[in-house]
C-alpha cells in the first residue's frame, strides 16, 4: 500500500513539473517575442543600457537605521542591520522579493525604543552569502537559518515579522517552533499551504504568478529585469500600475536596490528561491494551525497575490487577526509606513 502511494506520488509530481516545463517555456517564447519588439523600437543602446554602481548610495550607509554586522550560522553568512540595545526582545525583520534588509527602514527606527530590531538579508541577498543551486532555497534551508539566526543573536525566542517570502517563511518557523515564537506578522503573504490551494482553483492568481513560471527558465529572467538600466526596480518601487503608491519611495531608495541587485549573479539567488518553491518536494510540514498569536497586514491593491487569500489563512492560525489596508500596494510597510508601524505596535502591546 505504501510503495502504492509513493508511486503515485511520483507520478503525479512528473506531471506536475511537465506543466511547468510547458508553462515556463511558453512565458520565455512571450519573453523573446516582447524583447525583439524592444531591440526594434528602441534600440539595443537604450534597451541594454547599464549604470556603473560601484560604491553604494548614502542611504544603505545611514547609521540613523543600524548597525552593520553579520552571523556565521552552519551553511552561510548572513548579513544584519540592528538597531536597540541587546538587553531588549528581539524583533526579526524578513523582507521578500526583490528586496533585502533596507526594505525595513521605516520599521527599524520605529521600533527600536521597545526591541532590539534586527532586519537581515535572507540568503541569497544583499551581502549575505550566496549559495549555488536551486535546492539551498528549500524552505527548509529557510527555516533552519532563522532558527539558527535567533540563536546565534543570543535569543531564544522573538517577534517574528515577514513580508512576502520573508512572510512564507514567518508561517512555517511558526508552525514548526511556536516556542521560539512570541508573536508573528505577517505582510502581503497568505500561509504556503493556502497559495498552494488558491493557485490551483483561482485563475486570477494564476495569472497574477506568471512571473514564477517565466523564472524557472534560466539566464532569460536575469536578462529581463536588468533592461533599461533596471527599470525593473523603478516600475515595482515607484511606479503608479502596482508599485509603491503612495510616492514614499525616493529615487535614493529605487537605486539602493538597483546598486544591490547590479552586482553579478545577485539575482540567482532571489530567483531561486521561486524555483525551489516550484520544483523540489517541500519536507517540512506543518500539522495542524499555527498556534501562535498572528497579525496579517494586507494592501489590498497587491498586483502579485489575490486579496481572498488573507481569509483562507484562518484555515491556517488559531488566533489571527486581518487587518486590510485599502489603498496601499503589496510593498505595504513602505506604502504607508505609518499604518504599518500603529498596527504592528497595537498588536505586540496586547
Amino acid at each position: 500500500m505504501e510503495s502504492c502511494f509513493k508511486m503515485k506520488t511520483c507520478i503525479y509530481h512528473c506531471l506536475y513539473l511537465f506543466m511547468l516545463m510547458n508553462i515556463s517555456i511558453l512565458f520565455a517564447i512571450l519573453v523573446v517575442i516582447r524583447l525583439g519588439i524592444l531591440l526594434i523600437t528602441k534600440g539595443p543602446r537604450k534597451m541594454f543600457k547599464s549604470t556603473q554602481r560601484e560604491s553604494p548610495p548614502t542611504c544603505l550607509m545611514d547609521p540613523k537605521l543600524g548597525t552593520h554586522g553579520y552571523l556565521y550560522i552552519e551553511d552561510v553568512r548572513i548579513h544584519y542591520v540592528s538597531k536597540g540595545d541587546s538587553d531588549k526582545p528581539l524583533m526579526l525583520l524578513m523582507h521578500g522579493f526583490p528586496e533585502s534588509w533596507y526594505s525595513w527602514r521605516h520599521q527599524l527606527k520605529e521600533f527600536s525604543d521597545n526591541y532590539r530590531v534586527v532586519a537581515v538579508d535572507l540568503r541569497g541577498y544583499g551581502d549575505s552569502d550566496k549559495p549555488s543551486g536551486i535546492s539551498q532555497y528549500k524552505m527548509d534551508k529557510l527555516v533552519k537559518d532563522v532558527k539558527q539566526i535567533i540563536t546565534a543573536l543570543g535569543y531564544s525566542s522573538c517577534v517574528l515579522v515577514g513580508h512576502d517570502w520573508g512572510g512564507a517563511i514567518a508561517w512555517i518557523f511558526s508552525g514548526l517552533y511556536p516556542e521560539m515564537v512570541e508573536k508573528v506578522i505577517v505582510l502581503n503573504c497568505p500561509h504556503p499551504h493556502a497559495f498552494k490551494k488558491y493557485l490551483q482553483t483561482n485563475w486570477a492568481q494564476l495569472k497574477k504568478s506568471w512571473y514564477m513560471f517565466f523564472f524557472l527558465i534560466p539566464i532569460l529572467p536575469d536578462i529581463y529585469v536588468r533592461l533599461f538600466d533596471m527599470k525593473f526596480f523603478d516600475i515595482i518601487f515607484r511606479g503608479t500600475k502596482g508599485g509603491v503608491l503612495t510616492n514614499a519611495t525616493t529615487q535614493e531608495d529605487v537605486d539602493a536596490y538597483k546598486y544591490l541587485f547590479s552586482k553579478r549573479g545577485s539575482l540567482t539567488g532571489p530567483m531561486n528561491y521561486i524555483r525551489a518553491a516550484l520544483l523540489c518536494r517541500p519536507e517540512s510540514t506543518t500539522r495542524g494551525k499555527v498556534k501562535t498569536p498572528v497579525l496579517l497586514l494586507w494592501g489590498c491593491r497587491d498586483l502579485a497575490i489575490e486579496k481572498g487569500q488573507a481569509e483562507k489563512c484562518k484555515d491556517y492560525a488559531e488566533d489571527l487577526t486581518i487587518k486590510y489596508l485599502h489603498d496601499a500596494s503589496h510593498w505595504v510597510q513602505m506604502d504607508e509606513p505609518d499604518t504599518v508601524n500603529l498596527y504592528i505596535r497595537e498588536f505586540i502591546q496586547k
